[in-house]
């Protein structure tokens, strides 16, 4: 009885103490491929974008008018959930359609 009262006790803190352990991801850095082009709004950019995909994925993108990073913006922002304000997702669109452009 005493055997298994003592392995309920175990089973029941198992989860529990699994779920106080606190766990942290390092990702690797960027490649250089993906450094983003100097120029105004880059920063913005960079902390904006980086908070959910490498900066890869931005210059691998087909190269765009305002128009069309515009369009890319808002999807990240009302499909994908970025929390990017009025004003930083203007100052991205004239990065990229400056850096990234036609």
């Amino acid at each position: 009885m005493r055997r298994t009262l003592v392995l309920a006790a175990l089973v029941t803190a198992l989860p529990l103490t699994a779920a106080a352990q606190t766990k942290a991801i390092t990702l690797p850095p960027d490649h250089a491929y993906g450094d983003l082009t100097p120029g105004p709004g880059v920063e913005v950019a960079q902390r904006a974008c980086r908070s959910c995909h490498s900066t890869d994925y931005i210059v691998m993108q087909p190269r765009g008018d305002a128009k069309q990073w515009e369009a890319v913006v808002t999807k990240m922002i009302k499909v994908f959930g970025a929390s990017i304000s009025d004003e930083d997702a203007k100052a991205i669109v004239r990065y990229l359609s400056t850096a990234y452009g036609k």
